[in-house]
C-alpha cells in the first residue's frame, strides 16, 4: 500500500467558518489538520490588538475552536498545525495548555523582528519562516504546533517533512508539498469558493474544506470529505494555484518551486492529482512583512440620482474640496446610471470621497462637517448612504528582506526544550520575476474574430499581494477535444499581454504590468504592480483587495476566433 499522509485544512483566514474544525475531524480520516489565520492585513489587526493588550496578538477564533475540538482531535490521533499564534505563539501555546493539560503543545518562534531596530516605527515586522521548525516539533512528539508568521504552505510542508523524513536537499519533494500547501491554504477556495465556474458545482450545501493525500515523492491528490458541498476539479485547483502568486518561481524559505512544472490530472470524482513538480534551492534572504500605522481615514458616500449626474458630481466636488484639509483626498470613479431606470436605486450612482491623514482631527469633523453642511445647499437629490463616521486608523504594508542571520528560527517543544532550526545548506540566486514572458505573438486579425466576453471559456481568480494585484487566467476544462483546448490556450497566451491588460483595465494604463505563461495550467498569471497603492488597509480603491478584478476582466469584451466559440 502506498504511504499517504492525509492533511486537511479548516481555516483560510482569520474569521473563517468556526464549525470547520469539527466538520473536518468528524467528516473522515485525517492525519493532520492545518489552519491558516494570517494575512498581511491580519498581522496589522493583531498588531493593533497588542497595543491594547500586550498579552493578545493571536487568533482568538482558533482558541474557541480548540476549546471545542482539541479533545476530539486527540481521540482521533489527529495532529493540529496552525499559524494562529500570530504575534504571540508562546501566549497561545500557554492558553492551549490551560484548555487541555494532557495535550503536548509546541510552538515555533523567531519570526518577530520588532525591537531589533531593523524597522524603526514598525507596528509589526515578521519574517516568513519555513517548515523545518514545524517538522521538528512534530518529530518531538507534539500533538499541536502553533506558529507565528511562517509561509502559508509551510503548515502542510512541515508535517510532510516529519512523516517522510525529507531533508533540506529534497527540493522536488519539498516543492511538491509547497504546491499542495498552496492549494490548501485558503480553505474552500480550492473546492469552489470564489470560483468563476460556480454554476457547475454543488452550491446547495456548505462548501467542504480541502485535504491533500501527500505521497513520499512529493506528489499529492487534492480531495475533500464525502458528502460536503462544492467540488474538487482541475479548474477549482487551478483557481487556487494561480491565486496571489507573482512569477513562475514561487519563493519559499525551504525551496524555490517551479510553478510552470505543475501538472494536474483528474483522478475520479473530487480527486485531482498534482505531479511533476520540480524545485531548486531556496533564496538566501527571507521576506519580511512590515506594517506601520499610516494615519487615519474617513469616507462619505453620496448618492447621485437621475439626470445630469456628471454636473452634479462636479458641483459637489467644487463645493467640498476647498474646505477639506486632509493630506490625501480621493474620489471614486463616476459611472453614469442607465437611462429610464425603472427603480430609483437603478437610477442612482454612488460617489465616495475618502480622506487620509496622519492627524485624526483632519479626517474627523474637519472632513465630515463640510459634507453635512451641504445637505440643503448642493445638487438636487442630495443624500449620503450613512451618517458620517469617526476616523479609523489604517496601516501601510511593505515587503522587506533580511539575512537569515537576523533571526533565530526556534522550536519550543512540548516539554519546554528549545531547539534552533538550521538554515538550508545551499541557496539559489533566484530572480523573483523569472518567467516574464514578453508578447511574442500578435493577436489574430480582428476580421477573423467575433467580440465576446473574455470569460466565454476563460476562468479567473484575482487577489492582492501588498500593493500589487494578481490575476490568474486559464482556459476551462470542459471535456473538449485536446486540439480545441490547446488552441484556446494558445489564443489566450497570445491575447494577454501587458498592452492588452492596460487596455482592458484602464486603471493600469500608467502602471507596470507583468505577464507570466503557465502552459501546464493552460493560462497566464498577470501582476499589475501598484494598483492597490500601499496595500489593502490604505487603498482607496473600490475593491481594495482586487477580489473582483478577475471577474470584471472576464466580463470585458475581446475578439475571439470564430472556431474557438
Amino acid at each position: 500500500m502506498v504511504d499517504v499522509l492525509r492533511v486537511g485544512n479548516c481555516s483560510g483566514f482569520y474569521g473563517d467558518r468556526l464549525s470547520a474544525m469539527r466538520e473536518m475531524l468528524e467528516g473522515g480520516a485525517l492525519d493532520v489538520l492545518t489552519g491558516d489565520y494570517l494575512a498581511e492585513l491580519t498581522m496589522l489587526i493583531l498588531g493593533k490588538d497588542t497595543l491594547k493588550d500586550p498579552e493578545a496578538g493571536y487568533a482568538r477564533t482558533f482558541l474557541r475552536q480548540a476549546e471545542d475540538c482539541l479533545g476530539l482531535a486527540l481521540d482521533h490521533g489527529v495532529k493540529i498545525v496552525s499559524n494562529a499564534g500570530g504575534l504571540n505563539p508562546a501566549g497561545l501555546a500557554a492558553r492551549l495548555r490551560e484548555i487541555s493539560p494532557e495535550a503536548r503543545i509546541a510552538h515555533v518562534e523567531g519570526d518577530d523582528l520588532r525591537g531589533q531596530g531593523l524597522f524603526p516605527g514598525a507596528l509589526t515586522a515578521n519574517a516568513y519562516l519555513g517548515a523545518f521548525g514545524i517538522a521538528a516539533a512534530l518529530r518531538g512528539g507534539a500533538d499541536v504546533v502553533v506558529t507565528g508568521r511562517v509561509t502559508d504552505a509551510s503548515l502542510v510542508v512541515g508535517p510532510a517533512i516529519a512523516h517522510f523524513g525529507w531533508d533540506a536537499g529534497d527540493h522536488d519533494r519539498l516543492a511538491g508539498a509547497v504546491v499542495a500547501g498552496h492549494v490548501l491554504e485558503c480553505g474552500t477556495q480550492a473546492t469552489g469558493g470564489n470560483f468563476s465556474g460556480f454554476l457547475q458545482i454543488d452550491t446547495t450545501r456548505p462548501l467542504g474544506f480541502p485535504l491533500a493525500e501527500i505521497r513520499a515523492d512529493g506528489s499529492s491528490v487534492i480531495t475533500k470529505h464525502g458528502g460536503t458541498g462544492g467540488a474538487v476539479t482541475v479548474d477549482t485547483v487551478t483557481a487556487q494555484l494561480v491565486y496571489e502568486i507573482q512569477s513562475t518561481r514561487y519563493l519559499n524559505p525551504d525551496v524555490t518551486t517551479h510553478l510552470d512544472s505543475v501538472t494536474l490530472t483528474p483522478e475520479g470524482p473530487d480527486r485531482v492529482l498534482i505531479s511533476g513538480v520540480t524545485g531548486q534551492a531556496p533564496p538566501e534572504r527571507l521576506k519580511v512583512a512590515v506594517n506601520e500605522l499610516g494615519g487615519y481615514r474617513n469616507s462619505v458616500e453620496f448618492g447621485l440620482t437621475g439626470l445630469d449626474v456628471e454636473e452634479k458630481a462636479a458641483w459637489l466636488q467644487a463645493q467640498l474640496e476647498p474646505h477639506l484639509v486632509a493630506e490625501t483626498v480621493a474620489w471614486s470613479p463616476l459611472t453614469l446610471p442607465p437611462p429610464d431606470a425603472d427603480t430609483e436605486e437603478g437610477a442612482t450612482v454612488l460617489l465616495r470621497c475618502t480622506g487620509l491623514d496622519r492627524d485624526a482631527d483632519k479626517v474627523g469633523k474637519a472632513f465630515t462637517a463640510p459634507a453635512v453642511e451641504l445637505a440643503l445647499a448642493s445638487y438636487p437629490g442630495f443624500f449620503v448612504t450613512a451618517p458620517p463616521g469617526r476616523p479609523a486608523p489604517f496601516g501601510v504594508y511593505r515587503p522587506e528582506y533580511v539575512d537569515r542571520s537576523a533571526l533565530t528560527h526556534t522550536v519550543v517543544h512540548h516539554d519546554g526544550r528549545r531547539e534552533v532550526v538550521a538554515d538550508p545548506p545551499a541557496y539559489s540566486e533566484v530572480d523573483a520575476r523569472h518567467g516574464l514572458r514578453p508578447s511574442p505573438y500578435p493577436a489574430p486579425a480582428d476580421s477573423l474574430n467575433r467580440r465576446a466576453p473574455l470569460g466565454t471559456f476563460v476562468h479567473a481568480r484575482s487577489g492582492d499581494k501588498g500593493g500589487d494585484a494578481n490575476i490568474g487566467l486559464w482556459v476551462r476544462h470542459e471535456g473538449d477535444a485536446d486540439e480545441r483546448y490547446a488552441a484556446r490556450v494558445t489564443w489566450l497566451t497570445k491575447l494577454i499581454t501587458p498592452k492588452k491588460i492596460r487596455e482592458l483595465v484602464p486603471e493600469a494604463r500608467d502602471l507596470e504590468v507583468d505577464v507570466y505563461a503557465l502552459p501546464n495550467l493552460g493560462g497566464v498569471n498577470v501582476v499589475i504592480r501598484g494598483l492597490l497603492g500601499a496595500g489593502v488597509a490604505a487603498s482607496t480603491r473600490f475593491d481594495p483587495q482586487a477580489k473582483g478584478l478577475g471577474e470584471w476582466l472576464r466580463s470585458r469584451y475581446v475578439h475571439i476566433q470564430q472556431d474557438l466559440l
